[in-house]
């Protein structure tokens, strides 16, 4: 399970959506969880460490772990949670 506050990594290709207002991305999320019937905690709204004027969504299974790529850290950007479905 994902606490929120917590750092996580993602791949930024994986992203669902990327939002300038946190309020459409949360809207988004619900929209994508309900139609994709996917479990609660699972359809994830974060923001990330560098972009703090950016919300993505993603899938809570696509989480990457930073130490599975060192050799290409592009592959993977930290993010905050702030949402999840």
């Amino acid at each position: 399970m994902i606490a929120m506050d917590e750092t996580i990594f993602f791949n930024p290709g994986d992203s669902i959506g990327n939002f300038h207002d946190y309020n459409e991305a949360v809207a988004k999320a619900q929209i994508y969880r309900e139609k994709n019937n996917i479990e609660n905690g699972h359809v994830l709204v974060v923001k990330g460490v560098d972009d703090n004027k950016s919300f993505d969504i993603f899938l809570a299974d696509n989480t990457v772990s930073h130490v599975d790529s060192p050799a290409n850290p592009e592959s993977s950007k930290p993010y905050k949670v702030t949402e999840r479905f």
